[in-house]
């Protein structure tokens, strides 16, 4: 085995596969395919998957399920030496809560041209110094695979549409 085939367990695209790993759970469950993990110390503490539709709940996102169970998993909602992958650039309001939060990083997938805030749209994780926290972001962590997966899913969503099945994406539930 080559140096270059040996999986380093503390690499960006390990952790960002993590995540995509998550972002299928979304798939399946006909939800917009976004996952997300939280690492501390080279070890995944926190994991979910966007269920916006599943809860019926418009904060479900992946990185905020995610940030809250890695609270849980700290007991602190300080979350100080961990770093949040998560497959699509972080919105305005995740943007908000990770700022509060604290980690030390963010890596993203994908950006986010029109509603991204960590760099795409706006920059709310860096260049904003009234807020109390900064990270370090670095974007574009296997950005291939995190964009098919969407672009897959919104494919198979409008094919849906076109079909006369479910008006949105993400909107089926059993028994509705």
């Amino acid at each position: 085995m080559s140096d270059d085939e040996i999986i380093d367990l503390s690499s960006d695209a390990f952790f960002m596969e993590q995540a995509l790993r998550e972002a299928r759970k979304a798939y399946a469950a006909e939800e917009v395919p976004i996952g997300a993990v939280v690492v501390r110390e080279s070890q995944v503490i926190a994991r979910a998957w966007n269920q916006v539709e599943t809860l019926r709940d418009a904060t479900a996102h992946a990185e905020m399920l995610a940030l809250t169970a890695a609270q849980h998993t700290l007991e602190d909602w300080r979350l100080e030496g961990c770093t949040l992958y998560v497959t699509k650039e972080p919105c305005p309001m995740c943007a908000g809560a990770i700022v509060h939060c604290r980690p030390v990083r963010v890596v993203y997938g994908c950006p986010d041209l029109k509603g991204g805030a960590a760099g795409g749209w706006i920059n709310l994780l860096q260049s904003n110094p009234p807020l109390n926290h900064q990270c370090d972001v670095t974007g574009g962590v296997l950005e291939d695979e995190c964009v098919g997966l969407l672009q897959s899913f919104f494919r198979e969503a409008r094919a849906r549409k076109a079909a006369g099945g479910e008006s949105q994406p993400g909107t089926s539930r059993p028994g509705s």
